[in-house]
């Protein structure tokens, strides 16, 4: 993608009233407004709130939002140019429950209060393989107290990847630290019992995936 390009679509994001783009500073000194109010304040509803992390070019998200109106979804990726075309989709297609927001991920436990979402998807994350990259694993100990924080008692997180690596590491850190496991499976479109919301929503890589026999791979579980 050119610069010119980019530039194009950071400067629209700024007109989009979905998209919340705060600052470092302003995510850490606790000065967003809408920490704790993103259903009173952004949805203005008491739907529940679920998060995309990492979410792209927000496929997922808009895909989740379209099929659950009665629920609030929340795309979160630093690159705002990708997220772009999400968020003009559901600006375009006049969807209200549907925001993307532009901060690191690390950053989630200052963005929103405790026990304030209801789940989470992570959604073919890079499962930054080398050893040396492990505290960027979006499923290592760190992150999943990260979202233990803000989401409910009973809430539920969701992995879906092409990486047998990513499946792997994520079940044994989540047996060896005693978290609930609900439903795994390494090859979820060769698996009758799968989740129907899992295989019914599809990005454009995942298609790509599936065209080329690649499994695709999904955990659920809670944070205990």
């Amino acid at each position: 993608m050119g610069s010119k390009n980019k530039l194009k679509r950071f400067n629209e994001n700024k007109t989009f009233r979905n998209v919340v783009e705060p600052t470092r500073d302003e995510v850490l000194n606790n000065t967003l407004d809408l920490k704790g109010k993103w259903n009173e304040k952004f949805f203005k509803n008491s739907n529940p709130i679920v998060l995309e992390l990492g979410c792209g070019k927000g496929e997922y998200t808009v895909g989740l939002a379209k099929k659950y109106p009665d629920k609030n979804f929340i795309g979160i990726d630093i690159k705002g140019a990708r997220f772009w075309r999400g968020a003009k989709t559901a600006v375009e297609e006049g969807m209200n429950n549907v925001g993307f927001i532009r901060t690191q991920i690390e950053l989630i436990d200052y963005i929103f209060e405790n026990e304030e979402v209801d789940e989470i998807w992570i959604t073919f994350p890079d499962p930054q393989i080398k050893y040396k990259r492990t505290k960027h694993r979006l499923t290592n100990h760190d992150f999943l107290q990260r979202y233990q924080k803000i989401l409910k008692s009973n809430g539920i997180v969701h992995l879906k990847t092409d990486s047998e690596f990513m499946h792997g590491y994520t079940l044994g850190l989540l047996h060896g630290e005693g978290h609930k496991v609900l439903y795994a499976n390494h090859d979820i479109y060769h698996n009758e019992g799968a989740p129907e919301v899992v295989t019914s929503i599809q990005t454009f890589y995942e298609k790509q995936y599936l065209e080329k026999n690649k499994p695709i791979t999904y955990i659920q579980f809670k944070i205990t």
